[in-house]
């Protein structure tokens, strides 16, 4: 069923393995010019633009785009014990880890009465995406929310699609989700034109834009947090979801293939992809797949993401080559099912998140492990880092200098401006010490 690739016999540079190696992937570009234009309507036209393209994509037109407080209080109402409880729990756990994620401000002294400040200044206002779609997804309230709280944002709100089945209202369990999280401003809008309202707002809707916007989405959200990364803040450019399992002859081939069904089952173009040097691992990881990829609610889906040219089997050498082929591929979630699998986790340099051993699979990560489910995908694993406290935060330095310790160092700035030919740089700086009057 999944594809194979064998790298068995030579040793690929990173430039081989990115042209081998499995990837999808979606052309952000090819839909700007039609995103475009739904941008610059709701940049003009504001909450009523919005609420039209809302109409035309999800069949309904909401009352309003803030979802009113007695709707959101009825949804936490109706929500079932035991899915309250696994919210709960689940907040409490991801709350934990992004608090401790917070980091403390410092001084440094480079001279007596010279000294340079650190402080983290959280982001005001920020606007958190959930998607509707192929699922349900409170999760991604949680991992949105909780790191802005932790990290201090004023106040912020969630935009999430208009349900039709809903009276036109975000699903119940994502409203139920931002009660618990005391989250009290949702708007009922999805899509690219959600995006494009939580950059520039609606003062006659009453709509205030935020600073910067988070959360995962489908490729017309994508280009539209392109075209407004210039006005306001976004977290990342999120391709499909993806997973990658690292594993020799020790890995369960039914836990291994239950894993990768479990990624697939996201999205048609999910990728997942097995990375192994045992012939004999990766022939029944494909067996237990084709068995059992059939029983689950979204087994069409599964399929197609499984057969698609994004997912695979990459069959190595050794573990050494298996290391390599996994940081090339820098996964978005990376699970290690090999004989000292915490060893081999730490030589690993590229993935958004690593999940060590058989116990530890990336449904733990998506829900209740305590770490952030929104992570870098397409290979920017290689330079971006997942969502975390740290991204609601701006490090902003306070430069603090007296007489002396300007004094001091001044020759050094005005070398370096007149090598720059600069001089008026170090004029201000001679201005404190000397007259320069002009004759």
């Amino acid at each position: 069923m999944l594809n194979i690739i064998d790298l068995r016999g030579r040793r690929p540079s990173t430039s081989e393995l990115r042209r081998a190696l499995p990837r999808g992937g979606t052309d952000i570009q090819a839909v700007l010019p039609v995103v475009a234009p739904l941008v610059e309507d709701v940049r003009v036209n504001g909450a009523k633009a919005a609420l039209d393209y809302s109409e035309k994509f999800d069949n309904i037109r909401p009352a309003s785009v803030k979802v009113p407080s007695e709707v959101i209080d009825a949804a936490l109402a109706s929500l079932t014990p035991q899915v309250r409880e696994a919210l709960e729990e689940s907040i409490q756990r991801v709350r934990k880890v992004h608090s401790e994620q917070v980091p403390s401000g410092h001084t440094t002294t480079l001279a007596p009465g010279g000294t340079v400040t650190e402080k983290f200044l959280a982001v005001e206002r920020v606007g958190l995406y959930v998607p509707g779609g192929n699922a349900v997804y409170p999760s991604s309230v949680i991992m949105n929310v909780v790191p802005a709280q932790e990290a201090g944002a004023s106040t912020m709100v969630v935009a999430s699609p208009p349900q039709a089945q809903f009276g036109g209202w975000p699903h119940p369990t994502i409203l139920a989700a931002c009660s618990l999280l005391g989250v009290d401003e949702v708007w009922a809008v999805g899509g690219g034109q959600a995006i494009a309202l939580l950059a520039y707002g609606d003062d006659e809707a009453g709509l205030e834009p935020v600073d910067m916007i988070t959360g995962p989405g489908n490729i017309y959200v994508t280009a539209a947090k392109r075209l407004v990364r210039s006005v306001c803040g976004i977290d990342s450019e999120a391709g499909p979801t993806e997973i990658a399992i690292l594993a020799d002859d020790t890995a369960d081939p039914v836990w291994v293939a239950y894993d990768l069904i479990s990624q697939a089952e996201h999205d048609v173009m999910a990728a997942s992809v097995l990375i192994t040097d045992s012939p004999e691992l990766a022939e029944a990881v494909n067996k237990e797949v084709e068995a059992r990829y059939g029983v689950t609610l979204n087994a069409d889906r599964v399929a197609e993401a499984l057969r698609g040219q994004q997912s695979g089997i990459v069959l190595v050498d050794d573990l050494e080559m298996g290391i390599q082929v996994a940081d090339a591929y820098a996964a978005e979630h990376l699970e290690i099912h090999t004989e000292n699998s915490r060893e081999v986790a730490e030589r690993i340099r590229n993935a958004g998140a690593i999940f060590v051993g058989g116990f530890s699979p990336v449904p733990l990560g998506d829900y209740s492990a305590g770490s952030n489910h929104v992570l870098p995908t397409s290979g920017s694993a290689r330079y971006s880092s997942g969502l975390s406290t740290h991204t609601f935060l701006r490090a902003v330095n306070i430069i603090e200098y007296d007489e002396a310790a300007l004094k001091e160092i001044s020759p050094t700035i005005i070398a370096l401006a007149d090598a720059e030919k600069l001089p008026a740089h170090g004029e201000a700086i001679k201005a404190r010490f000397e007259d320069l009057t002009p004759e």
